[in-house]
């Protein structure tokens, strides 16, 4: 067998059936097979599948076991030579999963690659980054990042490169992300105290830890609507995206790495918060209320990213 294909989904069934149907179309001459595991969606997610795909393999779950979980629930499954972690809102173009086979086949020191993704309107999505250690997280929260110059402030997104080029990476994203099975075997799966978020990040380090390359190739393109199953959790989502943060400092630099990566990022959503609230009460409207009692609600729950506790 080529190529596994691994998806996780809760509650996002109409991009599930996209993101299946493209995978089963262009899958030209591989030997694949395609495993969905469920984390408990109510949607009617699990019987699309049942229906819609009877050659897929579903997991179900009976509660939500997160991400990283779920994933390694498919990993031991998985029989392939190859595995693909792919995002349920995502469509694969043409013959981008073949190419992407054929690339590590040809480049027996890569552990892992990725491909060109597309955002919805076509633009070129910032995937592939540096590891976000204390200085890029601060580039980051202090808005740094959007400037032109120096070029510098954008190396942790790599914004001076529009993903057309192979390059070396430090962090391939998890919506399209193709692992040498035997890799997998070797530093073990992804790490499970990682609910939503950062999985991929920790899991990208501890390959190059091991001596494997992580690679971008531009062999083809997917589209990644983004948001998915995110859009559901609203501002639990960036509270998630806090802890995992603080999680990756914990694990990789120390207590004193995750105190100051929790400090970087409650001084980022605390000036939000109080950007947003003046105004809101300076210029009223639907969006800048939105963004106000979003950010006072990440201010407040700011603990909870420290203990995880969420």
């Amino acid at each position: 067998m080529d190529i596994s294909i691994i998806v996780v989904n809760w509650n996002t069934i109409d991009l599930l059936r996209d993101c299946l149907s493209s995978v089963v179309q262009n899958l030209g001459n591989l030997d694949a097979e395609i495993i969905v595991v469920d984390n408990a969606s109510s949607d009617g997610s699990q019987e699309m599948v049942e229906r819609e795909f009877p050659s897929v393999v579903l997991v179900r779950n009976s509660e939500n076991v997160g991400f990283a979980a779920a994933n390694n629930q498919g990993f031991l499954i998985a029989q392939a030579d190859y595995v693909l972690l792919l995002n349920s809102d995502t469509i694969v173009h043409g013959d981008v999963l073949q190419k992407s086979v054929d690339y590590l086949e040809e480049h027996p020191d890569a552990g892992a690659m990725g491909c060109r993704v597309l955002n919805t309107d076509g633009t070129v999505q910032l995937t592939c980054s540096e590891f976000p250690t204390l200085t890029n997280l601060f580039v980051m929260s202090s808005g740094l990042w959007k400037l032109k110059s120096p070029k510098w402030f954008g190396k942790y997104l790599m914004t001076d490169w529009q993903r057309d080029s192979e390059r070396s990476v430090e962090v391939i994203s998890g919506c399209y992300l193709l692992v040498r099975n035997s890799v997998i075997r070797e530093i073990g799966p992804l790490d499970e105290h990682f609910f939503f978020f950062g999985e991929e990040t920790d899991w990208c380090y501890r390959m190059r830890e091991a001596g494997w390359r992580l690679m971008f190739a531009p062999v083809g393109e997917i589209t990644h609507h983004g948001g998915g199953s995110v859009k559901k959790l609203n501002h639990k989502r960036d509270i998630l995206l806090t802890n995992s943060k603080v999680k990756l400092h914990r694990k990789h630099g120390g207590l004193v790495a995750a105190f100051a990566c929790w400090l970087i990022l409650a001084f980022f959503n605390a000036t939000r918060a109080v950007f947003w609230t003046l105004r809101n009460m300076l210029a009223s409207s639907p969006a800048a209320k939105e963004r106000a009692v979003h950010f006072r609600r990440v201010f407040l729950a700011l603990g909870n990213a420290w203990s995880g506790r969420i």
